[in-house]
């Protein structure tokens, strides 16, 4: 669960001005804050299944997001692609380190 939430926790500060402001709200309020869905209901007066499906639908379209930006894989490619390298240039490798920045050069 705390995988799920890690991750979804990325895709909504990639993507969040793509949300309206009521998916922004709720996911913030649940994933952010830790507001339980019934907490969520009473602060905007709806019903507990009605915050849930819309955090579901949110969840899918960041999902979405993702698969069609790959905003966050190609974050996570460059953190490790800069930990390799911080190793390399300690090693005082200097073939690991330019393949290391090229490959940097090449996710943009």
């Amino acid at each position: 669960m705390l995988e799920k939430t890690t991750r979804i926790n990325y895709l909504y500060d990639f993507y969040q001005s793509l949300l309206t402001s009521k998916q922004k709200s709720y996911m913030s309020l649940y994933y952010l804050d830790d507001y339980s869905l019934g907490e969520i209901a009473e602060e905007y007066g709806v019903s507990r299944q009605a915050v849930y499906d819309n955090i579901k639908r949110t969840e899918q379209m960041l999902e979405q997001y993702e698969e069609k930006l790959g905003l966050f894989q190609r974050f996570r490619q460059r953190k490790q692609l800069l930990q390799d390298l911080q190793k390399a240039v300690k090693q005082h490798d200097e073939e690991q380190t330019l393949s290391l920045i090229d490959s940097l050069e090449k996710l943009d």
